[in-house]
């Protein structure tokens, strides 16, 4: 069970602001119902102030405490001060926020930089040429390819020095892809490995890489059976029902396989 805050406990039992604005300036919106959390903002905006937002969220109760506190903290606040406002920022108001919980956070940031972007018509930073990859810790592609070339080779050296990927982990999959731009894509050596081998190691990347993951909007997967490089597995949770089952199976599950294991590997859901 997580350890919330007073503030959290307050901000979920009791949110504020929940509702629409009909005339809102300003609609921003993050996440999406099929994956379990969403977040729609509506701002009202009279002479580069805040004078009213509001929100509508499906989700966990870090969602509704998150998009709650959110729009405390910009309501009557210029825009160029509300723009500067990170998920950090949130956390902080909040009194922290379990890791697994951090991306309701940052779909919080999410959704109040798409109302920002359409508001301005056209994106905040975009001339900026430093990529945000993490998210959570605002963690940038330059800081990461700095750490690879002071010696980091993993992804968990990556965190270990400079944070990112340490909360929800979304971004692990971007960290690997920086690491192998640079030192090339690290392969398990596929005639190293039995059959029982094969299979464990493709149990421990199901189990360690790939359903934490999938648990962060609720889903899940079962390893049903393994049949040379046939894998066949089942999604449970959202992932069942989702629209985007088949891309999550292709080009999440099976890329990740290949990646570390083998790429002849064919991922197989039912």
């Amino acid at each position: 069970m997580w350890d919330y805050s007073e503030t959290v406990k307050e901000y979920y039992t009791n949110p504020k602001n929940v509702g629409s604005i009909e005339d809102a300036d300003a609609i921003g919106e993050a996440g999406a119902l099929a994956c379990g959390d969403a977040l729609k903002l509506y701002l009202k905006i009279k002479d580069g102030v805040i004078t009213d937002a509001k929100f509508q969220t499906f989700g966990c109760g870090s969602a509704v405490a998150s998009s709650s506190m959110l729009t405390e903290m910009i309501i009557g606040k210029p825009l160029k001060e509300v723009e500067k406002i990170t998920n950090k920022d949130i956390i902080e108001r909040l009194g922290g926020l379990p890791p697994e919980k951090i991306h309701c956070s940052v779909m919080g940031r999410e959704a109040l930089e798409d109302a920002l972007n359409n508001y301005y018509g056209y994106k905040i930073g975009e001339k900026s040429t430093d990529k945000i990859i993490c998210n959570c810790f605002s963690v940038t592609e330059n800081v990461i390819k700095e750490a690879v070339e002071q010696g980091a080779k993993t992804v968990k050296e990556i965190t270990d020095l400079t944070y990112a990927g340490g909360a929800c982990g979304r971004c692990k999959e971007n960290i690997q892809k920086i690491i192998d731009s640079i030192l090339g894509p690290k392969k398990i050596n596929k005639e190293e490995l039995t059959p029982v081998q094969f299979a464990l190691k493709v149990n421990s990347i199901l189990e360690k890489e790939i359903a934490p993951q999938l648990a962060l909007d609720n889903g899940g997967l079962e390893l049903v059976d393994i049949e040379g490089k046939n894998i066949y597995i089942k999604l449970k949770g959202t992932c069942e029902s989702c629209p985007n089952a088949k891309s999550t199976v292709k080009n999440f599950i099976e890329k990740k396989l290949k990646e570390l294991i083998d790429d002849e590997i064919n991922v197989i859901e039912g």
